[in-house]
């Protein structure tokens, strides 16, 4: 393991990584927005444990073959775009709601389709395993912490994806409780519908974008 100075560096590291917006920050905001503290955390849990699925498959070296193979990034790449493409499609003709006198965002949840936080949690864990960029990620990230001579890498490195994943924890639920907070003081209530579709172009965007990553390898 990393001595105690890397290891806060490390740390410290995750904790801007994870504050970067992306495709995950966006899921937890709109979750959270639409339904709730609640959701935007389980949300934050469900792409939690996607990444946990790259830093097993990544010590074990699939990250070094979707770095490797361009076959096997393009699949994994696809899938993911167009997940998030259709997710974007379904923002965008999304219908809007129907106006709430109620100043807090339960209300206005009750007036849309209810989404279980089972397919909340479904839906970030899916965000988060079909972007092959997370792989590759943890593989150009992660080894950076790992002494040269290291005895037993893989367990250094799956000890150290663990720790990343932990931290990620409390930023995605800070994530959350920001948007939940900005929903009940009402600066969205009446806005819901054009977040919506700006949400939605947004998660076309990031679709088109992981569409038009290349190989890393390349």
């Amino acid at each position: 393991m990393p001595d105690l100075q890397h290891l806060i560096l490390f740390i410290a590291a995750g904790w801007l990584l994870n504050l970067t917006p992306g495709p995950d920050v966006l899921y937890i905001v709109t979750q959270s927005l639409r339904s709730g503290a609640r959701a935007g955390v389980v949300a934050g849990l469900g792409i939690t444990a996607g990444c946990f699925v790259h830093v097993f498959a990544a010590a074990i070296g699939v990250g070094a073959l979707l770095a490797a193979s361009a076959t096997a990034f393009t699949v994994l790449k696809w899938l993911g775009a167009a997940y998030l493409l259709w997710m974007g499609l379904r923002l965008l003709l999304a219908r809007a709601s129907s106006p709430s006198r109620s100043p807090d965002l339960q209300a206005l949840a009750r007036a849309q389709p209810c989404v279980s936080l089972a397919a909340v949690f479904r839906g970030g864990f899916l965000t988060n395993v079909l972007n092959p960029k997370v792989a590759i990620f943890f593989l150009a990230f992660v080894p950076q912490f790992i002494a040269p001579g290291t005895g037993n890498t893989a367990l250094v490195f799956v000890l150290l994806g663990i720790l990343f994943n932990v931290n990620s924890i409390p930023v995605n639920s800070g994530w959350a409780l920001a948007a939940a907070w900005m929903a009940r003081r009402g600066a969205v209530r009446n806005a819901m519908h054009w977040l919506d579709r700006a949400a939605g172009a947004m998660f076309i965007a990031f679709g088109l974008k992981l569409a038009l990553t290349d190989n890393p390898s390349r």
